[in-house]
This record gives structure tokens, sequence and C-alpha cells, in this order.
């Protein structure tokens, strides 16, 4: 199936699939917002500090419940797991990046708060992240786990 034939099928109804990766998108932007608000707010850790600990705690929670739940990859075969961690993590060093770098420009550069940056960064991360894990890494054959 082509990407476009892709985006078709999400446009024409895959609401299962979406509606499971919206919750599971808020969950873990909570566990994100919950790590990030607790790190610079109640720990007083920097902010860029706090923000990279936030990011790998809510990427380990977005990885397994994208597996299993929003894309319904049940595969435990150990190859296929590295190759998809590692890509996992690769597109969330991207989108964490370019995260980190808003935060850095629009807070250390223009003054900005860094909560209400957060929130914005977040919305161009959350579209890319899905993008990135419906079509590059959660994308094989269906399978089950046996037993």
């Amino acid at each position: 199936m082509s990407l476009k034939e892709k985006v078709g099928d999400i446009l024409k109804g895959n609401n299962k699939e979406i509606f499971n990766y919206l919750v599971f998108g808020v969950l873990t932007t909570l566990v994100n917002y919950v790590s990030y608000f607790g790190s610079t707010r109640w720990l007083k850790i920097n902010y860029i500090v706090a923000n990279i600990i936030a990011w790998f705690i809510s990427v380990v929670f977005a990885y397994v419940t994208n597996k299993f739940w929003v894309f319904e990859d049940k595969s435990l075969e150990i190859k296929k797991l590295i190759k998809e961690v590692f890509m996992f993590f690769a597109a969330r060093v991207m989108s964490g990046g370019v995260e980190t770098l808003m935060l850095f420009v629009f807070v250390t550069l223009l003054g900005f708060d860094d909560g209400v940056i957060k929130i914005i960064a977040s919305v161009f991360v959350v579209i890319f992240n899905y993008v990135v894990s419906k079509f590059f890494i959660f994308n094989g054959e269906k399978e089950s786990v046996e037993g």
C-alpha cells in the first residue's frame, strides 16, 4: 500500500488507531509534562535538563503504548524489536531536539514563558511522531503473541 493510500485510509476512517494514538498521546504528554514541570518547579532543575529527563521517560512510555495498543504490533522477535526501538528513539531524538531548540530560542533568547512554549512545541512534536511511527516504524505486518 502506498503512502498516499495509507493517508487516504486514515482520512476515510481508521478511527480506532487514531483514537488510540490520541488517548495514549495525551497520556504520554501527561507523563512528559508531569516529569518536566515536576523537575523544573519542584526539584528546581534547569529547564533544558528537565526537558531531556521528561523526554526520555515519555519516549519509553510512548514506545510501549504505541507498539502494543496504538499500532497493535505484538511481535516480540528480538531482531525486529531492536530495529523498532532504534528507529523509535532516533525519531524521538529528532523531535525532542526540535522541541529543545524551540525552548532554547523562545525562552533563552526571546524571553517567552517556558510553559507556554513547551505546550506549543508539543503540537509539532505530536504530529511528527505520529507520521513517523505510522509510516516508518510500526508499518509491518501485525503479528500476535503466541502462547
